[in-house]
């Protein structure tokens, strides 16, 4: 069953083509990952498979099945800023959402009986208690709990999971995710991750995480050029028939350009009253100039900035600690840096990595201990919120504004438009003012910043958010050979994993641990100590059951005493009263007058009463069995 068909659409603006008569299929049960260098088109082509954009061309064609349910998420998530995080949750057309939101209006609201049985007979026919349930798990597993908050108290970054909790809660059958892992911890990314590979789930998605590429995807869509390359297989079978493709097509550019050579020497000697004669010559000829005028296909970023010298004393840190209140960053926290290290940060959000950051470039004081930083150490700190860009300047002017060279390996220099374009930013893109920028494009005119500083210890806080494919390859082979040391905090397991020898684990209340090993090492280990810690869980619930079996047996073997005998009759009368009382409370919400305020009173006394019954109900039959 096709879920989603497009058929000759193209996207441009201004000159500037997006995509050109591009034609994709997708069916159900298919994971698809569309990838591409920033700027070249990929929100905008999800913006145009949902309907927020118009395609272009007059036999476009985009078609999505009307029997399925489609959930999708935006970069930008837009919410009723007034409501409650449930009541934002609770907006869906999925018939379970739809029941247990007139549940929660009518019990609190309603005063009408039958509107009341009515909410809860609907609950009963959909199975909608245990889908209350697993709304809440999916908020909790995203880290969103207090539940009555206002939208508008959010960061952009708790709406953005709040959004991808809100797709994820409606059980569509196709899902559209641009960046769904921006603003997730590892241990989110990593529940994520499994909720995706459900086999009945199909799957559209814009991501650079590689290690969802390679363990979700089973189809990968390149969009380069305008024109749209379709893969079948995951991110290791993607690079593989790429680099394929890419040999086949240079080889096929080269032979054109030297067929171009030939026909341009036949062009200039041609005399001009034979024109007519060879006109589908000539004209074959300018489409071939158009053809090879354009650059072999595998452009890269080249980074080879020649870092400045460290000392011998880099950064070092005695028993530092700093809290928020009752919130501890760290605490007692000794560490001496060493040349060329590489250090990965893991912790969850709102444990204070980017705070202890703050801390060791002194732009945070400590609470308590020291930071020491050497004479030689430069800085070049690449944080989540980027630098502040005028959107009235240029490309160019940004960058000059640093710097208007930086030097390179064997005493060359390298002008500021020249490192530009390693930068992937033509003379011509140069040109443009920043407000024109993707998301992408202005997070790598940020790390080029950072980098014409010429700094000897890079710290990057989030560097992976928005950056495609080709440039965190090169970026990590750049930071490979860089001589300085780097801290790198990433949700991007990929990157951290080819990079960094260790990790600063933040375990919480102050505690950073250091771990000897990359992230996936790490994780093998949590997962065994996990698992080892269930299993010695599951045996003390075994021997504690066991106990008690031994206790019952014992007890069988005696009769009650005479003060069990007369607790025995206490309690019965002590439950009869409660029950009485209780029954009383329930006739008391038939009141057509109730008011929402007593419907919480007369809840909460019914759930003491009901939890006081259970008490005595259970010692009760434990004398009884004695009897």
């Amino acid at each position: 069953m096709n879920y989603l068909t497009l058929e000759d659409v193209s996207k441009t603006y201004g000159e500037k083509i997006l995509f050109d008569r591009i034609s994709l299929q997708i069916s159900k049960g298919q994971k698809i990952a569309l990838v591409a260098k920033n700027g070249t088109g990929k929100s905008t082509l999800l913006r145009v498979i949902s309907g927020v954009e118009a395609a272009e061309g007059e036999t476009s064609k985009v078609t999505v099945s009307k029997h399925i349910r489609v959930g999708m998420l935006t970069q930008e998530a837009t919410f009723y800023e007034e409501d409650s995080i449930l009541d934002a949750v609770l907006e869906g057309d999925n018939p379970m959402i739809k029941a247990i939101k007139k549940y929660e209006e009518t019990t609190l609201l309603s005063k009408d009986d039958k509107a009341i049985e009515d909410a809860v007979a609907a609950m009963d026919d959909l199975k909608a208690w245990d889908f209350e349930a697993r709304i809440k798990e999916v908020l909790f597993k995203l880290n969103i709990q207090d539940l009555d908050q206002k939208v508008k108290r959010l960061s952009g970054g708790q709406k953005k999971r709040l959004a991808l909790a809100k797709v994820i809660i409606e059980e569509p059958e196709f899902l559209i995710l641009d960046e769904p892992t921006n603003h997730l911890d590892l241990q989110m990314i990593e529940w994520l991750e499994e909720y995706l590979q459900r086999p009945n789930l199909t799957l559209l998605m814009v991501t650079h995480d590689r290690y969802f590429l390679e363990r979700v995807c089973n189809h990968i869509v390149e969009l380069d050029r305008g024109r749209l390359f379709r893969y079948q297989g995951n991110y290791s079978d993607f690079l593989e028939k790429k680099a394929n493709r890419h040999e086949s097509e240079n080889a096929e550019l080269d032979k054109d350009r030297k067929l171009f050579k030939k026909e341009l020497a036949w062009v200039n000697r041609m005399p001009k009253a034979r024109g007519t004669k060879a006109k589908s010559r000539v004209d074959a000829f300018y489409d071939l100039k158009e053809k090879v005028s354009t650059k072999k296909v595998n452009d890269e970023i080249q980074i080879d900035i020649k870092g400045q010298r460290l000392g011998k004393k880099i950064l070092e840190t005695h028993n530092v600690g700093k809290s928020f209140g009752d919130l501890k960053i760290v605490e007692g926290f000794d560490y001496k840096f060493k040349k060329k290290e590489r250090v990965g940060i893991v912790g969850p959000n709102g444990v204070g990595k980017t705070t202890f950051l703050k801390i060791l470039t002194k732009e945070i004081r400590p609470d308590t201990g020291k930071v020491v930083v050497g004479e030689n150490t430069v800085f070049g700190y690449y944080t989540q919120s980027g630098i502040q860009l005028k959107e009235d300047k240029r490309v160019i002017d940004v960058i000059q504004d640093i710097a208007e060279y930086i030097p390179l390996e064997k005493g060359q220099k390298l002008t500021a438009p020249q490192l530009l374009e390693r930068f992937l930013f033509s003379r011509k893109q140069q040109q443009v003012y920043v407000s024109q920028l993707s998301g992408g494009e202005r997070r790598r005119l940020h790390l080029l910043a950072v980098l014409m500083e010429n700094p000897n210890f890079l710290i990057l806080d989030e560097p992976t958010n928005d950056l495609d494919i080709v440039t965190l390859n090169i970026l990590e082979e750049f930071l490979l050979d860089f001589p300085g040391c780097v801290i790198i905090v990433t949700h991007d397991r990929y990157f951290m994993d080819k990079l960094v020898d260790h990790l600063f684990v933040f375990e919480g209340n102050g505690v950073i641990r250091d771990f000897n090993g990359d992230y996936t090492e790490f994780r093998v280990l949590q997962k065994e100590r996990e698992r080892d810690q269930r299993r010695q869980e599951k045996q003390l619930k075994k021997e504690e059951k066991n106990k008690l079996a031994v206790a019952t047996n014992a007890s069988a073997e005696r009769k009650l005493t005479y003060e069990e005998r007369k607790e025995l009759g206490r309690l019965e009368k002590e439950i009869a009263k409660l029950e009485l009382k209780r029954n009383q409370l329930a006739d008391q919400f038939n009141n057509t007058g109730i008011t929402p305020e007593d419907i919480q009173k007369l809840s909460k006394e019914l759930n003491d009463i009901n939890a006081a019954i259970e008490q005595k109900e259970e010692r009760w039959l434990e004398l009884a069995e004695l009897a």
